[in-house]
């Protein structure tokens, strides 16, 4: 009995593996059920065992990626030891799983409040991460004294301003590229003198 289970399990997280991968390369605001079940070659059945509608098939997508994402991110700090290495590896990591998302995907996110919902929550837990990651580098002599809860404080205005498209507007940037330049900055502005 747990074969057929785990089958369904296995099925259920390539259709949501596949349906990322669209929703990140061609954002989701213009393609209708219909649409995403012929791309996904399945049924509409299949997607609606998924998620009552198309709006909660989108929220359980972004939901589905951003899980992934984090996971993958914080894979990438094991076996780190040095602060800066972490922070540094931390927001890049970010920035590489930003990156197959589309400007579009970005932007129908923002305009769907349930998806957007979800982006600033990671954003938030991300800054936190952030804060957590600067305090530790601070208490090991490996960064300047710097107030860590301001250091965090900015980082997530920063992250806020492009999870809300705000820096891709001001700069051109898309969310990869600020999230690997905040990087770069904030890692200069740790570093001892």
């Amino acid at each position: 009995m747990s074969i057929p289970v785990r089958r369904g399990a296995v099925r259920r997280e390539q259709l949501f593996d596949a349906l990322v991968e669209l929703l990140l390369a061609e954002g989701f605001a213009h393609l209708t059920l219909d649409d995403l079940a012929a791309r996904l070659r399945c049924s509409k059945r299949t997607l609606y065992a998924l998620a009552g509608s198309k709006q909660q098939l989108v929220r359980a997508a972004v939901v589905h990626f951003f899980r992934g994402a984090t996971a993958r991110v914080e894979a990438v700090l094991s076996g780190r030891d040095d602060p800066a290495g972490q922070v540094g590896a931390y927001l890049r990591a970010v920035a590489t799983e930003l990156g197959p998302a589309s400007a579009r995907f970005f932007d129908d996110v923002a305009g769907f409040p349930p998806a957007a919902e979800v982006y600033e929550r990671n954003t938030r837990a991300a800054a936190r991460r952030v804060q957590e990651l600067v305090a530790a580098g601070v208490a090991a002599g490996a960064f300047r004294q710097v107030h860590p809860e301001f250091v965090a404080d900015v980082v997530t205005a920063v992250m806020v301003r492009i999870q809300q498209r705000q820096v891709a507007t001001a700069t051109g940037l898309d969310d990869a590229a600020a999230y690997a330049h905040l990087a770069e900055l904030l890692l200069h502005g740790l570093a001892k003198p």
